[in-house]
């Protein structure tokens, strides 16, 4: 399993994986910091890094009787319950064409391209929101883009080129691909996009080489 080559991957980069343990609590000893984890057990550091993601501050639009959800509820254009109010970013909810359902992104794609709709709709313009957002990380000389649905619980279809290290995952539900991780695998996203997008329904073996690894193209300086 990837999660697997994934942890002993870190391991050999002298990096501890604790998987499934949660931080309890954190102190200050001296100049240093003592996570104190679930399992008992103390881990002396020089600095903390958190990533541990968020919930989005809803309280000021429902202090004004906007319309809330998992986030604020915005229509196609970005609007809130109130006609003269609009929302983007992480806090937004919209409705995803392509995926057929109401979602909210927490990442730079979803910020920078909801923002600059949501600006020019605010300006006078009435263009709807239909992007479909990806999201990445590197990992040493490792890396990913991911578009839409990137969820263990669904059916998934494992194309690699190299075990591992260079292929495409594919999630499906019901014979339509719900989402796409570009495993090492890079100028793919759009075409990931469309494959979303498209109604199919889809067999395992359809998927096969849909999405080739450009391994001629480095990886994008993000």
């Amino acid at each position: 399993m990837l999660s697997q080559f994934l942890s002993s991957f870190y391991k050999k980069k002298v990096v501890e994986v604790l998987a499934g343990v949660k931080i309890i609590g954190l102190e200050a000893r001296g100049s240093q910091r003592v996570l104190k984890t679930s399992t008992n057990r103390e881990i002396v550091v020089d600095g903390v890094v958190a990533g541990v993601g968020i919930e989005p501050n809803v309280e000021l639009a429902q202090s004004v009787g906007l319309k809330v959800g998992d986030g604020i509820v915005v229509d196609e254009f970005l609007r809130t319950s109130h006609p003269d109010i609009y929302a983007a970013g992480d806090v937004a909810a919209f409705y995803n064409q392509a995926l057929g359902k109401r979602i909210r992104v927490e990442h730079e794609d979803n910020a920078n391209s909801m923002g600059r709709l949501v600006g020019r709709n605010m300006a006078g313009m009435s263009d709807p929101y239909d992007h479909l957002p990806f999201f990445y990380s590197d990992m040493f000389e490792l890396g990913y883009e991911a578009v839409g649905e990137v969820d263990s619980r669904l059916e998934t279809f494992a194309d690699w080129k190299r075990l591992n290290t260079e292929g495409v995952i594919y999630y499906m539900k019901k014979g339509h691909v719900r989402g796409v991780l570009l495993w090492n695998v890079w100028g793919q996203v759009e075409a990931a996009r469309q494959l979303i997008a498209e109604p199919g329904p889809f067999k395992l073996k359809d998927l096969k080489g849909r999405l080739p690894a450009k391994t001629s193209h480095p990886k994008p300086d993000l």
